[in-house]
């Protein structure tokens, strides 16, 4: 190898490894993971496998959230078979998510999934919650309370009509 050529991959190796990856957090990479295996898990299951089986994942992941996420998340569960029951539950990215004709309408993504100081409820581009040119797709949650309930509900029934 000339002297140049060792030059430019000696210079090359050594600006890789000074680089710190500023790519996907761990977080991300293991949502993504659970993504993958969710996109695998319907051939592994067999034809036969539907809603049931959803909700029982979906119960899964709430079941695994701290405390106060699980809590939230619970009563979201409640109030979006209530607010639509043909909805079907399914998980989204490793997050508890609700369905219409396999298409992910809502979803719920608890604190500590990517760290942040406040449970999300988000609404895909599939929910109908159009209003003129602007309006929001995710809502902060802390806590639940008969109001924000009932708005939720109000939003599903809309985000479904």
């Amino acid at each position: 190898m000339s002297p140049k050529k060792d030059m430019q991959k000696s210079a090359k190796s050594t600006t890789t490894i000074n680089k710190q990856s500023k790519g996907f957090t761990d977080e991300e990479r293991a949502a993504m993971r659970e993504r993958a295996q969710e996109l695998k898990a319907p051939t592994r299951r067999g034809p036969r496998a539907g809603k049931a089986n959803g909700e029982s994942d979906v119960l899964a992941k709430i079941a695994e959230m701290p405390e106060s996420d699980r809590a939230m998340a619970e009563r979201l569960h409640a109030v979006i078979k209530a607010s639509a029951p043909a909805l079907s539950p399914r998980t989204w990215y490793g997050m508890p998510a609700y369905a219409k004709e396999g298409k992910v309408v809502c979803f719920f993504q608890s604190a500590q999934k990517f760290k942040t100081r406040y449970a999300t409820l988000g609404f895909s581009e599939k929910a109908n919650l159009d209003e003129g040119a602007m309006w929001p797709v995710a809502f902060a949650l802390n806590e639940l309370t008969a109001a924000e309930e009932a708005r939720i509900g109000g939003l599903v029934k809309q985000a479904v009509s």
